[in-house]
């Protein structure tokens, strides 16, 4: 580790609250906890944070966090050949017995060959000896996909860390065996693969022909969820300024999402929809408001919380003020607007995915315009300043007409905006983020395809000259070239690890899979039959696999499906028909 990078470390400590220090005893079972990306984004992650405390309030155990390094720091690095070194005491990382990685992004996964470089690790599980430390895959990438990263790790965490880790570390400390035996007992327990332990076979055209695990492994691996999120601690433990949330302590709300739309992995992937308890949640912001003046909630429907008004009036009555990750289109009131604005929220996000009714039924989406524009009525009305609409293009079966809803949609919104700042005498801010469809597993699109980058540019293009003519309207959207990597990654199989070294050197995607006689279009454009198997169900989600696809004919219908209410474990858990719901 460079003496820049180990002196900015220990300022970054110093400047922390919430930091667990533990000594260096032979007794304790050492962690390194590994974000591969920036601190700025990794203290952002409440998923991380949450791990790093589940690891420390053991007495057997330690952990320290390693991210990273910020530019300057990366040059200065790689120019003097020091180590990676770990926040809290600066030790390497091959001075811990378990590294585990926690990604919640695919394009992360080209840090991973620089951070494994910068620790003198060796990439490949394959050239790693009892010599080296486990390392651990985690986070949500891992139980949507764990493939991509199969020959590169030694086990993966297949669902939520608070069921997972008890029993893995009781394994792991008290291990005697060889590593291979190791190995083979750990893949024993709930929530625990082991990509070595299976001989994925593929066809002559390239999809997935079987998994073939040894005998000692499971067919298919069980997704891990914790029934009840008040025996979760999670929440920011350490309070640090140098963050994208620093100014406000994160409490999660709840998990999963019970709306179902069909291209959204978080909605099925952390089925089933599960709530704090207001009381929980409560003794939370008493606990946050010691740190920090603004309770950031956290959740993918953290409107849909059946409290949520209890929740906003408890923190205000604390004096505290609110931020919030979404609102609920559908039954947005006046109410909750105001709450909003006595929380100082100036800036609001919405997200209509699509600009026609067709394709938001299409997507499952449950709104109409109707209710996009009475609740942007109310958010204008209610003094919020700035809007930001979130969409998507690119879905199957996309017409032209769709791509110029979006523009008819933004024309009404902005009018609506307009006239309301004129009356307060100041006028906000209208942006539009637009960006492309990434099909992702385990969801009733896992077997569209992407659309074509020449077509995603030309209706880039056309929104863009459009959009500019609105007045106080501007638009930004996600590099395509960065989602169709997103989408190489997301649906990839365990062949296209040998690509990220060369992928994180900057090689171009197209021309690595030719050379690698890896075709792009079969990973990132080809529509999936029906019984293609794919690499992602090594796992089993607990989502039936005739449920997501009834679920994508009735998307070609462009039929509604009714969404559960919060707690359902969804029919296509239970088994039920869609009526059951």
């Amino acid at each position: 580790m460079s003496r820049n990078h180990h002196h900015g470390n220990k300022l970054r400590v110093r400047k922390e609250t919430g930091t667990i220090f533990h000594s260096w005893n032979e007794d304790r079972f050492r962690i390194a906890l590994v974000y591969p990306n920036t601190y700025h984004q990794g203290m952002s992650n409440l998923g991380f944070l949450t791990v790093y405390h589940l690891f420390n309030q053991r007495n057997d155990c330690l952990c320290e966090r390693f991210f990273l390094p910020d530019k300057d720091d990366l040059v200065q690095c790689e120019r003097s050949g020091f180590l990676l070194g770990s926040l809290e005491s600066g030790h390497r990382l091959t001075d811990f017995d378990l590294i585990a990685f926690s990604i919640s992004f695919e394009n992360d996964y080209l840090n991973l060959p620089l951070i494994f470089s910068l620790s003198g690790l060796p990439f490949y599980s394959a050239d790693r000896d009892s010599s080296w430390p486990l390392i651990l895959f985690g986070g949500v990438c891992a139980f949507i996909n764990p493939e991509p990263l199969a020959d590169i790790v030694d086990l993966v965490a297949v669902g939520e860390a608070e069921p997972i880790i008890p029993s893995l570390l009781n394994v792991l400390h008290n291990v005697t065996e060889s590593r291979k035996d190791c190995l083979d007992k750990l893949a024993q327990l709930q929530g625990i693969y082991v990509p070595s332990l299976y001989d994925p076979g593929y066809q002559e055209t390239g999809e997935v022909l079987h998994f073939n695990p040894e005998p000692n492994a499971p067919r298919h691996v069980v997704r891990q969820f914790l029934n009840d999120l008040d025996q979760s601690p999670s929440r920011s433990f350490i309070q640090t300024d140098d963050t994208e949330f620093g100014n406000m302590a994160l409490s999660e709300v709840s998990r999963g999402c019970s709306r179902g739309c069909r291209f959204c992995a978080a909605g099925f992937v952390y089925l089933p929809p599960r709530e704090r308890s207001l009381d929980n949640l409560l003794e939370q912001v008493d606990v946050g408001l010691c740190h920090r003046d603004r309770i950031g909630l956290v959740a993918a429907a953290v409107a849909d919380y059946s409290n949520i008004l209890e929740l906003q009036k408890g923190v205000l009555d604390r004096d505290g003020q609110i931020s919030m990750s979404s609102i609920r289109l559908d039954a947005l009131t006046a109410g909750e607007v105001e709450i909003l604005h006595q929380a100082g929220h100036k800036s609001v996000a919405i997200a209509p995915e699509a600009g026609s009714q067709r394709l938001r039924d299409f997507i499952n989406k449950g709104i109409d315009e109707e209710q996009i524009l009475a609740s942007v009525q109310l958010l204008a009305d209610g003094g919020i300043k700035n809007l930001k609409l979130y969409f998507i293009i690119g879905f199957p079966g996309e017409q032209q007409s769709d791509i110029d809803a979006i523009i008819t949609l933004t024309e009404s919104i902005a009018t609506i905006w307009r006239e309301a700042g004129r009356k307060r005498g100041q006028l906000g801010n209208l942006t539009l983020s637009i960006n492309p469809f990434i099909p992702k597993p385990f969801t009733p699109f896992q077997w569209a395809g992407m659309q074509q980058e020449k077509s995603l540019k030309k209706k880039l293009r056309y929104l863009q000259s459009a959009i500019s003519r609105i007045h106080n309207t501007r638009m930004n959207s996600e590099s395509i070239r960065a989602a169709i990597l997103q989408t190489f990654l997301s649906r990839g199989d365990r062949r296209i690890g040998k690509l990220l070294p060369a992928l994180a050197a900057g090689e171009n995607l197209k021309q690595l899979c030719k050379k690698s006689e890896l075709a792009l279009d079969f990973y990132v454009t080809r529509e999936r039959g029906m019984d293609e198997l794919f690499p992602w169900e090594i796992i089993d989600q607990g989502v039936e696999r005739k449920y997501l696809w009834q679920e994508y004919q009735r998307a070609q219908q462009e039929k509604m499906t009714p969404r559960c209410v919060p707690g359902c474990r969804r029919c296509g858990i239970c088994g039920e028909e869609v009526s059951c719901c």
